[in-house]
């Protein structure tokens, strides 16, 4: 799951027991996989300085956590108490040359950046769209658009979490397409050029700190990216391995509980000291 949630919930296959395949699948989410890094890079340096590396590795331990957790939970709701064995049996395995090394990761890389370039590229003319268009047709003015109306209409389910701003709440919406989105949904959403600069990244921060998002907003944010719901293939995955959209759904909804519960916890202890 570190990797790709997607291959992560497909290798549920080889349990033979139904039960530990559906709660494999329901805790593997909780896995930080490599999408949701680009979030932890842009927020903990804006905001974490030297201890950037420190609050970015924090995530895996805590998704680690969290489903250590939601797993034994489940083990003490679960009434069936007889448990499988996995036996399997290994191939023979053998050195790599360098040739075939290349070739795979060539290709891996190549699948990947062609996915993720596509759905990034098509879910950022979305939110320009959702952003220069409101009720009374195209508009300058931000607020007035479709975005800014959805953004603040869930704005009062994520206060209590430290993330009361409608931008952040769209980019996190975005987010469900593909979790890098959230990057680039922040940039356009805060009207920020090019957030890879120094610059660009200095104007992001001095924005968001005029809007009274600190550190402590920023290390929930990363949390609830972390915990909330997968990305729309592996939410399609899920579905396909599971054959039951009422399981996708319950899935999707616990894992935004557990997310909204996790920052809460945290946001509200963060704010004593």
């Amino acid at each position: 799951g570190f990797g790709c949630t997607v291959p992560a919930v497909m290798a549920s296959r080889v349990l033979e027991n139904r039960a530990d395949r559906m709660k494999t699948i329901l805790i593997t989410p909780f896995m930080s996989c490599s999408a949701r890094l680009p979030v932890y890079v842009l927020f903990s340096s804006l905001f974490f300085g030297d201890k950037a590396m420190i609050a970015a590795f924090s995530m895996y331990v805590l998704g680690l956590c969290v489903a250590i957790l939601a797993a034994y939970v489940m083990k003490l709701l679960d009434k069936e108490k007889e448990s499988s064995m996995l036996l399997i049996e290994l191939p023979e395995y053998k050195t790599p040359n360098a040739h075939t090394i290349r070739v795979y990761v060539w290709e891996k890389v190549k699948d990947y950046l062609s996915k993720a370039g596509t759905t990034i590229f098509l879910a950022s003319i979305v939110m320009w769209v959702v952003m220069n268009v409101g009720p009374h047709g195209f508009t300058a003015d931000m607020d007035a658009s479709f975005g800014a109306i959805i953004g603040k209409i869930l704005v009062p389910f994520f206060t209590p979490i430290g993330l009361g701003y409608w931008q952040i709440v769209l980019a996190l919406i975005s987010g469900i397409a593909a979790k890098e989105v959230v990057v680039s949904s922040c940039t356009v959403l805060f009207g920020i050029g090019n957030v890879t600069t120094r610059a660009g990244m200095s104007s992001l921060s001095a924005l968001l700190e005029s809007m009274g998002f600190g550190a402590l907003n920023a290390y929930v944010l990363m949390v609830f990216c972390l915990l909330y719901v997968p990305c729309m293939a592996a939410v399609a995955t899920i579905r396909r391995e599971t054959g039951s959209w009422k399981w996708t759904g319950a899935m999707a909804v616990f894992q935004i509980a557990t997310a909204w519960v996790v920052s809460f916890v945290i946001f509200q202890i963060g704010g004593l000291f």
